[in-house]
């Protein structure tokens, strides 16, 4: 394909092995960014600054008015936004902007701001823009909810925003959707299929809007955003083909975990059942390299997230350790797919005793390009605290992120470890009848939950806990294994499948990849939406692409 021609557009190159490369050319192009201030809007920026457009900021309401092209990336709740937007009166310059047909693109939130409500928070108005209530995906379809991951476009028309996707998937994140109707038809641009079709796409002239992310959805999204930049420059249509699999993707996710060496230094790392430091010699902190290079190999190798966990947990205080937020700002320039960074997600005291929420050190995190955080040792905490009251306070952790950014931004890890039990009925967990004895025979298990890097135990169950914060509002389970960790023989596919049975959010298996087969078997025998593995992709034991090959192989929706 021949590049793209245009004054300061950018340029389109179709990499050899199937994926799409993008370089770009710089050009005195401006965009006006409308950042109400919620979630992380940084991927977004440097998607723009990828693509050759300088940023003008939506500072007060007439700047609206006076944009040339208007890029909204809601994020967050939607109730928060419009609480946001009324107050700094922006409402109706947005609303006159749009009324007038004028150049938009509206972002996930975005999308859904323009219909006439939600049903999130308790009902709430919308811009009224677009015919139509926001609603929650129905649970009982057996779907986990929320819809995460990397889905399909059912285009209806040909338009030139989308139509560099073809087969491509695009990245979802959200709990609500819209849902196309005859008074809607003449905006809806695609729908995707989710349990019922959802809309993910409108347009009506110049104004238009997406479901996903596209500043996350790898080069098919930064095409998708240059074809609104700059129409004329648009990538070439792409082809479609009946014979892919088609709906959500399971996703394969690379997981860094970081921590400072001996010397000072932020290293990726990997532990064996969570010992890190190498078996020999000084027992130096195992080093595998740099966590921002690491992440862009990842990105172009083709994985669908990424996760930077902070093994040290910022034991300190979180908001001063400058080295990781600009490990998480680094990165985000390079790795347009979701970010999630976990350890140290709680309230602190500093020094001088001044106290901060874990929502302040979330969005210190989301500011620095974060679009996901992980919370460990304190979920089991606040998930005692709410199983002991029987009811939620609204002030854990977990609830006050969610309430304010969307329970989409908050996955729970979970540290357990195999507790077997001969007779069930003595422990007051859930356990199942398992397919490897115990020690002395014993045929049935728990999983005992753990703080402290697996330092010290809880009585807790593993399932317990998943049930306890997907009541509280976590919107995703990252769910390691210690005696699986750094063994390469499979992941616990008993654990895996007790506790995504459990829930009705998405659950992350990690702790035991070995091979490819690894990620299919997890993926065929139990209700996994992901996997994630680290030192088999650190080492290049084994590749990102073997690991999707062998999925699609296996006729697992996969992005490729």
């Amino acid at each position: 394909m021949k590049s793209m021609k245009g004054a300061g557009a950018a340029r389109v190159y179709p990499a050899s092995a199937g994926r799409t490369s993008l370089q770009v050319v710089a050009g005195a192009k401006e965009v006006t960014l409308l950042d109400y201030g919620a979630g992380n809007v940084r991927s977004v920026r440097n998607a723009i600054k990828k693509l050759g457009y300088t940023i003008k900021d939506v500072e007060k309401p007439a700047d609206i008015m006076s944009a040339e092209r208007l890029l909204f990336p809601g994020v967050g709740a939607f109730g928060q936004a419009m609480r946001i937007l009324k107050k700094k009166g922006m409402v109706e310059p947005l609303k006159e902007y749009l009324q007038e047909g004028r150049p938009f693109l509206g972002i996930c939130l975005g999308l859904q701001l323009l219909f006439d409500g939600s049903e999130e928070n308790g009902g709430c108005e919308g811009l009224g823009i677009i015919p139509g209530n926001v609603t929650q995906f129905d649970t009982s379809l057996g779907l986990p909810v929320p819809h995460i991951g990397w889905n399909d476009l059912q285009q209806a028309r040909p338009s030139t925003l989308l139509q560099s996707v073809g087969d491509k998937r695009v990245y979802f994140v959200h709990s609500y959707r819209a849902s196309p109707s005859d008074k809607n038809k003449d905006w809806v641009l695609s729908t995707t299929d989710y349990g019922v079709p959802f809309v993910s796409a409108v347009s009506k002239g110049q104004v238009s809007a997406v479901q996903f992310h596209p500043e996350k959805s790898g080069v098919t999204g930064l095409n998708i955003m240059q074809a609104f930049l700059e129409p004329a420059a648009a990538p070439a249509p792409a082809p479609t083909s009946s014979a892919a699999v088609h709906g959500l993707a399971k996703r394969v996710i690379a997981c860094l975990d970081v921590r400072s060496n001996d010397a000072g230094d932020l290293v990726v790392t990997k532990g064996d059942q969570y010992d890190v430091r190498e078996k020999g010699g000084d027992r130096e902190v195992r080093n595998l390299g740099k966590p921002v290079e690491l992440a862009a190999r990842y990105f172009d190798e083709g994985a669908d997230e990424v996760t930077f966990l902070n093994i040290i947990g910022f034991r300190d205080f979180p908001l001063a350790d400058l080295p990781m937020l600009e490990v998480l700002k680094q990165a985000s320039e390079r790795v347009f797919v979701p970010l999630t960074v976990g350890g140290g997600i709680r309230g602190f005291k500093d020094s001088e005793g001044k106290t901060y929420s874990a929502l302040e050190v979330a969005a210190a995190y989301f500011r620095s390009g974060a679009d996901k955080v992980s919370i460990g040792s304190d979920a089991v905490e606040v998930a005692e605290q709410y199983l002991a009251a029987g009811k939620k306070d609204g002030s854990t952790s977990i609830e006050q992120i969610s309430e304010v950014y969307g329970k989409q931004a908050v996955v729970v890890s979970i540290d357990p470890r195999r507790v077997y039990v001969a007779d069930p009925s003595t422990v007051k967990h859930k356990t199942i009848k398992t397919s490897k004895p115990g020690p002395n025979g014993e045929q049935y298990c728990w999983w005992q939950c753990t703080i402290k890097g697996g330092r010290e135990g809880r009585d807790l169950g593993a399932v317990e806990l998943a049930q306890a914060v997907e009541a509280l509002g976590a919107g995703e389970i990252l769910l390691n294994c210690i005696d699986n960790d750094g063994v390469g023989q499979g992941f616990d596919l008993e654990l895996v499948d007790a506790v995504s049975q459990a829930v009705t959010i998405p659950v992350i298996a990690s702790s035991g990849a070995g091979k490819p087969s690894h990620f299919t078997d997890v993926f065929n025998h139990t209700k996994a939406s992901a996997a994630l593995a680290a030192g088999i992709f650190h080492r290049r034991e084994v590749g990102i692409d073997e690991v999707k090959k062998h999925m699609a192989d296996n006729h697992l929706p996969t992005r490729l």
